[in-house]
């Protein structure tokens, strides 16, 4: 038998863990941006690694029309594995479409379906 918390301490939980993203979110979106920067041109390179990346963000672009298969990311070593990580922690929150945290972002990220969708 499950047992139930309390309102008072459930709405205490949720404002702690609500406090504690708001103070991290910060380092979140910077990580995020830097780890965006570095994985797109390994996603516009012709290697395993480079598809593996660009299905992700363009999973993350539009995920109806580019499905991404989260095992794929296995196949990565282990920095752009964090990179992905990272980013996705920046999408998260949806605070804006991921192609608008990069400069010529629509750009970018038109350039990877052509090649990768």
């Amino acid at each position: 038998m499950q047992q139930t918390q309390p309102a008072g301490e459930k709405t205490l939980f949720d404002a702690l863990v609500k406090y504690q993203w708001e103070q991290e979110r910060p380092a979140l979106r910077e990580a995020g941006t830097q780890a965006l920067a570095r994985l797109v041109p390994v996603a516009l390179r012709d290697t395993g690694p480079s598809r593996v990346v660009a299905r992700f963000l363009l999973g993350l672009y539009d995920a109806q029309t580019q499905p991404f298969a989260l095992t794929d990311l296995r196949s990565l070593d282990i920095g752009m594995f964090e990179d992905c990580l990272c980013v996705l922690f920046l999408d998260y929150p949806h605070e804006k479409e991921i192609h608008d945290y990069l400069p010529r972002g629509r750009l970018i990220f038109n350039q990877l379906r052509e090649y990768w969708g």
